[in-house]
């Protein structure tokens, strides 16, 4: 019986915020929803250096959840997320990502991460403005060539 009453609680509680979420009405004491606007985005994007990586660059945040913006020329490192998946929204530019593989002259940069300076045996797609790459948790992922300069979105996805 208890059992019942709780999982109906939930239930109730769910439905109710889905509810506010499809009205635009967060429930009293609700954090406001982080947002960022075309504009903003452009402004960052012009503010960023045109010669060299701008890495890291917040555009949003929730939690544990950190939205980047990172503005990327040639010579960018290699590598592996242990503990998180990254998700990749090309934003202006093109290039070619290598997914999969090994990396080259592994070398641990903290707890959670690995850099090489090269990926051997991955797999290369061509990227450009629109495209959405995911890379799992643990796969080793670099973009080596870019034409020009490449701007793209990524979102770090923990455990």
């Amino acid at each position: 019986m208890v059992m019942r009453i709780m999982a109906a609680t939930s239930l109730v509680t769910l439905l109710t915020f889905a509810i506010w979420a499809q009205r635009g009405q967060a429930p009293a004491g609700a954090p406001a929803a982080p947002a960022i606007t075309a504009s903003e985005v452009a402004a960052m994007i012009a503010k960023s250096p045109s010669d060299k990586n701008a890495l890291g660059q917040r555009m949003l945040q929730l939690g544990t959840y950190n939205v980047n913006m990172e503005h990327r020329v040639m010579g960018q490192a290699a590598a592996v997320h242990e503990k998180e998946a990254e998700l990749f929204y090309v934003i202006e530019g093109a290039g070619t990502i290598v997914t999969g593989g090994k990396l080259v002259e592994e070398k641990r940069t903290n707890d959670a991460n690995l850099s090489g300076t090269s990926i051997q045996g991955g797999v290369s797609k061509r990227i450009s403005k629109g495209d959405w790459i995911m890379v799992p948790e643990g796969v080793p992922h670099q973009i080596p060539m870019i034409e020009g300069a490449l701007t793209v979105m990524s979102l770090h996805l923990p455990r």
